[in-house]
């Protein structure tokens, strides 16, 4: 189960969780690929690695343009000889009640986690089935691909669809040695999930230390937050597990609060 020499592209790679999983990543010996709207910062993480001894490219990726998909895609592979794991991570967040919540909002969340995902895999499975080798797939979904919570509808639609996508790129991949799975993190410090805080304390009425306590760590068994360290851990976990005993699955890492 080893991520030694393979070569990984990881979408939203230059902040929060992507970023986590690339610098694990490159520290198991394996070529990761920063794909990201923002290439500057994309660049930043990449010249990180390669300077600390790994090997990093970055490639600027807008996740909902197939062509800006396809070019990245392609990029990676002929610089590093081919691709074994696609990391689907790109996401945003936009909260609002869905009486209120704005039709292009809704389009942009959906394009940005499921169009994404559906383009990013499109275009590595051609490498993966063409290699005979297969690859790993990793959707980054969320502890909402299972649970709802209220203002989120677009959010939580989108991440409840990544578990129907990873389970049909199992099902048609398992012959051809590639497996989908889903990791669903809980709450994660990240500048993502710092936004929300006082943004769900002015639209709930509460401060934002209940906002913490009373919503977001809630049902969790220990009041705790999910790491960075937690989540990278399990996505590399999945991306070297090298056998179809676990494909299809999504895999919650979230201190308790969900248990399926």
């Amino acid at each position: 189960m080893s991520l030694k020499n393979k070569v990984a592209v990881i979408t939203g790679a230059a902040s929060g969780i992507g970023e986590h999983c690339a610098r694990h990543f490159a520290q198991q010996g394996a070529a990761v690929v920063i794909a990201d709207l923002n290439l500057a910062a994309a660049g930043k993480v990449a010249d990180s690695i390669n300077a600390e001894g790994g090997r990093a490219l970055a490639v600027a990726m807008d996740v909902t343009n197939e062509e800006a998909v396809n070019a990245g895609i392609e990029e990676a592979a002929k610089v590093f000889g081919g691709i074994d794991v696609l990391v689907s991570n790109a996401g945003i967040q936009i909260i609002s009640p869905v009486d209120e919540f704005a039709f292009s909002d809704w389009k942009k969340m959906l394009a940005i986690h499921l169009d994404g995902a559906f383009l990013t895999t499109k275009a590595v499975l051609k490498h993966m089935y063409s290699s005979g080798k297969g690859g790993s797939i990793v959707y980054m979904g969320s502890v909402h691909s299972h649970e709802a919570s209220k203002l989120k509808a677009a959010y939580v639609t989108a991440k409840h669809g990544l578990l129907g996508l990873a389970r049909v790129v199992a099902k048609e991949g398992g012959s051809r040695g590639v497996r989908a799975n889903v990791v669903c993190p809980g709450f994660v410090r990240t500048p993502l999930v710092d936004k929300q805080i006082p943004e769900q304390a002015k639209a709930l009425g509460i401060s934002e230390a209940d906002v913490i306590k009373n919503v977001m760590l809630k049902d969790t068994v220990d009041g705790e937050f999910t790491t960075l360290a937690d989540v990278a851990t399990t996505v590399a976990f999945l991306a070297g597990f090298e056998s179809n005993a676990l494909t299809g699955q999504s895999v919650l890492v979230t201190h308790g609060w969900s248990m399926h």
